[in-house]
């Protein structure tokens, strides 16, 4: 009788989340947001999340999760409602955060420990592979931003006592991230 109890319960709970999304499906304006669940391939857990950073188009989001014990990036698909693989991004025994994303997705900019200190850090999506960019940098970083088309990256600066914006320029040898560009192959793999 007790497990009818707890089936009725979580059959409650479903149809009044199915009847919540019928309901704001039919509005113009409104919260999207999936319901929290504990599988680790949606957009929010019983782990926190937080600090969202959207596409141009809103199509992928960007944050960070303390799921898996570790804090990491995570990038969410709005279209295909799932989060998607960004391999080599997350280090073990390292914490990801303060993620932003470019204009069509292709480039995430954050902050990792990964050398002991907090650093810049510039992941391509297409070409799978991370680049510290303030490697050699004198002091702590903070709060990246990347531009649109994904060339210049933006972030907090401190040298001797005062925080600076500082602005580096990934050149124009990098591959462009613009609104109207496809970003990297979406691979249906699970993300990490």
């Amino acid at each position: 009788m007790k497990w009818y109890c707890k089936f009725k319960s979580r059959l409650g709970k479903y149809l009044a989340i199915a009847v919540t999304f019928a309901l704001a499906s039919c509005s113009e304006s409104g919260y999207v947001t999936p319901p929290t669940q504990i599988l680790n391939a949606t957009l929010n857990t019983t782990a926190a999340e937080g600090h969202p950073r959207f596409s141009y188009d809103g199509r992928y989001l960007v944050f960070t999760s303390d799921r898996s014990s570790q804090r990491r990036v995570l990038l969410y698909d709005r279209q295909r409602n799932r989060l998607l693989s960004l391999a080599g991004l997350n280090q073990s025994g390292s914490m990801q955060s303060q993620a932003d994303i470019s204009a069509d997705g292709r480039y995430i900019v954050y902050v990792s420990e990964q050398l002991g200190k907090p650093d810049i850090f510039v992941y391509d999506r297409l070409a799978l592979n991370t680049k510290n960019i303030t490697k050699n940098f004198v002091g702590e970083v903070r709060n990246p931003t990347i531009s649109g088309n994904g060339r210049f990256v933006a972030f907090e600066g401190e040298h001797s006592g005062q925080w600076d914006i500082q602005i580096y320029d990934r050149g124009l040898s990098q591959g462009l991230s613009l609104p109207s560009n496809s970003p990297a192959t979406e691979s249906n793999s699970p993300p990490e």
